[in-house]
């Protein structure tokens, strides 16, 4: 694994969770991710895998301290996977990665998509470098039999649309609190001006939406799995539009298990309520 440096090992449950960085040609920069290996895989035995894509100012820590998944995948023979939500001058100190003030455009954002338009189409395609690049590198390097895809937020929202345009990739697919339709929210409005220029139109911005992918795409998968929180501020606000998932599933014939939840908000505390279901969901998909 000369092509990866291991940063970190820690014993876990019945497993090792591991960070890495590595250098990507995507986007010409270094880039860190964390994966818990069972000991199943450790062995080097093929094993599922999971890949979460992280929401808005994230980095592979929130999923890997915070969703509690490590005990859950040790038990199944489940691999984790968390790259990067960005690139990030963290990692890069020396580098001219491009950033904003606003949490919603700079370095932790990115939503998953490759921008055009400078400063950020030199290391913001996050689409090119989780499809192509990432992707092969975890299959090359680690005892994969498959890849389910899931995320949290903007990470939802990476999920579906990437799920969707590249199915031939992913046994599965869910979410938690994604957002349906960035070009259509605040956030992505001033994220999507900034990355594919303001004289594109809102039409041409809608094809980097969840829903967007999901219609074109038509059905899939045999089901995917969505969980919301009726207290999440930002469903509330109307940032994330979840009846836009449930309409075009309806639409295309995609089968929806969309699970809205009283009392729970938008964190971590959400996310690890609910990490065991999804691990079974994406599990039960390679049967």
């Amino acid at each position: 694994m000369s092509i990866l440096t291991l940063t970190s090992n820690n014993r876990c449950f019945d497993g090792e969770q591991h960070y890495y960085t590595h250098e990507s040609s995507a986007t010409n920069s270094t880039m860190t991710f964390s994966i818990y290996l069972p000991d199943k895989a450790l062995a080097g035995k093929t094993c599922p895998a999971i890949m979460f894509l992280s929401g808005l100012t994230c980095s592979p820590d929130n999923p890997t301290h915070k969703a509690h998944f490590q005990k859950k995948c040790s038990e199944m023979g489940v691999i984790f996977i968390a790259p990067d939500t960005s690139p990030k001058s963290s990692t890069n100190p020396n580098s001219d990665i491009a950033d904003d003030e606003r949490y919603y455009v700079g370095q932790g954002a990115s939503y998953y998509v490759d921008a055009s338009q400078a400063p950020w189409e030199t290391h913001f395609k996050m689409q090119s470098y989780i499809i192509n690049e990432f992707y092969e590198l975890v299959t090359d390097l680690f005892t994969i039999s498959s890849i389910g895809l899931m995320g949290h937020s903007m990470g939802g929202h990476g999920a579906l649309l990437l799920g969707f345009k590249y199915p031939s990739k992913f046994v599965s697919v869910s979410a938690i609190a994604p957002i349906a339709a960035v070009s259509e929210s605040q956030w992505g409005e001033e994220a999507y001006q900034a990355y594919f220029g303001a004289d594109n139109s809102q039409q041409s911005w809608s094809q980097h939406d969840a829903v967007s992918a999901i219609q074109q795409a038509g059905k899939q998968y045999p089901s995917i799995l969505i969980d919301q929180g009726e207290a999440d501020e930002f469903y509330q606000d109307n940032h994330l539009q979840t009846d836009k998932i449930q309409k075009v599933c309806q639409a295309v014939g995609q089968p929806l298990t969309l699970r809205y939840h009283a009392s729970y908000d938008h964190s971590y505390y959400f996310v690890q309520s609910v990490m065991d279901d999804h691990i079974e969901h994406h599990y039960k998909a390679t049967l």
